[in-house]
């Protein structure tokens, strides 16, 4: 058995498209109307209860589900998102092992969370005069993944 992605169901189909195709940058990958997939595995279905053919109210802000994305930038998303007049759960905040995140709700109250990569992480902290080691230790990755971004 192999994964094949995530479907969203969404009550406005154009709302949560242009979300995620403008704001969000993902490339559609096919569009029937009813439903679209864009590249990486992401869909959305605007007749779900109508498609599996049982009665599935939406819930508002389940808030038991998340999607995940990396970026390099951070600060450049967080002015997009804000830019996009989207409900922040939380602005950008370090965890321990260095990494910030965001997280935000999208038109259909899914939790988008927003991070940076590891890679960028690591490279900020080299930037700031960590050692390898050091940044290692704080990423809680391996010695050889920090050197392989050398």
């Amino acid at each position: 058995m192999q994964y094949q992605g995530t479907l969203l169901s969404v009550n406005d189909m154009e709302k949560a498209k242009k979300f995620y195709e403008n704001v969000m940058e993902q490339k559609v990958l096919m569009d029937l109307g009813v439903h679209v997939s864009f590249e990486r595995g992401l869909s959305l279905q605007s007749n779900y209860e109508e498609l599996v053919g049982v009665e599935l109210p939406m819930q508002a802000r389940s808030n038991n589900f998340q999607l995940y994305f990396e970026v390099e930038d951070l600060e450049c998303w967080e002015d997009k998102i804000t830019k996009a007049d989207m409900e922040f759960i939380h602005k950008p905040k370090e965890y321990p092992w260095g990494q910030r995140a965001m997280r935000f709700y999208d038109c259909d109250g899914y939790i988008i969370e927003v991070s940076e990569s590891m890679v960028s992480v690591a490279k900020r902290f080299l930037a700031q005069g960590l050692s390898v080691k050091e940044t290692a230790e704080r990423t809680m990755y391996p010695v050889e993944f920090v050197e392989s971004i050398l």
